[in-house]
């Protein structure tokens, strides 16, 4: 079994506090859903920015430890060709139907996590991996649940939710 490096102090400090802070979190989803669809995401998109010039990912991958992907048929596809392999051998191998009929890890960390970190299919990686936290993308009203669940995940999204609470 592998031995990833930690979660440096600050980050987990930062998801620790998005945690205890889900009821006041809770509440300015609940403002965030009166705010102009094009509004959010400019503020959103803005956040995202921000905050990624001070969280390293490679410093956390605490999405990778913790959290599965869904992987689509596409997903499949990519990675069993980056292993030369057929789909239904990295099915059997890694992946399992949830109890919404969708593809996921058998088990965390990510099997394709390596130790420092790097993931090791990144070029190949899940489009669901390519797209976390999701803070970027455009109609993030539609997502805001999503987005509350991932402030207990990664320490940016649990920032821009903070820093959005000065704003809103």
């Amino acid at each position: 079994m592998s031995i990833h490096k930690p979660i440096s102090e600050e980050l987990q400090q930062k998801i620790d506090k998005a945690r205890s802070s889900q009821k006041s979190l809770k509440k300015l989803k609940q403002k965030l859903t009166k705010v102009k669809p094009k509004e959010l995401d400019v503020s959103f998109h803005e956040l995202h920015e921000e905050v990624f010039e001070e969280v390293d990912c490679l410093n956390c991958a605490n999405c990778c430890k913790t959290t599965s992907p869904i992987f689509r048929d596409t997903d499949i596809e990519r990675l069993a060709k980056h292993f030369r392999i057929k789909a239904s051998e990295l099915v059997y191998k890694y992946l399992h139907l949830d109890h919404e009929n969708d593809y996921v890890l058998n088990s965390s960390p990510c099997p394709f996590l390596g130790d420092d970190l790097y993931c090791a299919v990144y070029e190949s990686r899940p489009k669901a991996c390519r797209e976390y936290p999701h803070t970027d993308r455009k109609n993030m009203t539609q997502i805001l649940g999503l987005t509350l669940k991932n402030t207990a995940v990664c320490p940016a999204v649990g920032e821009i939710m903070e820093r959005l609470k000065e704003g809103y």
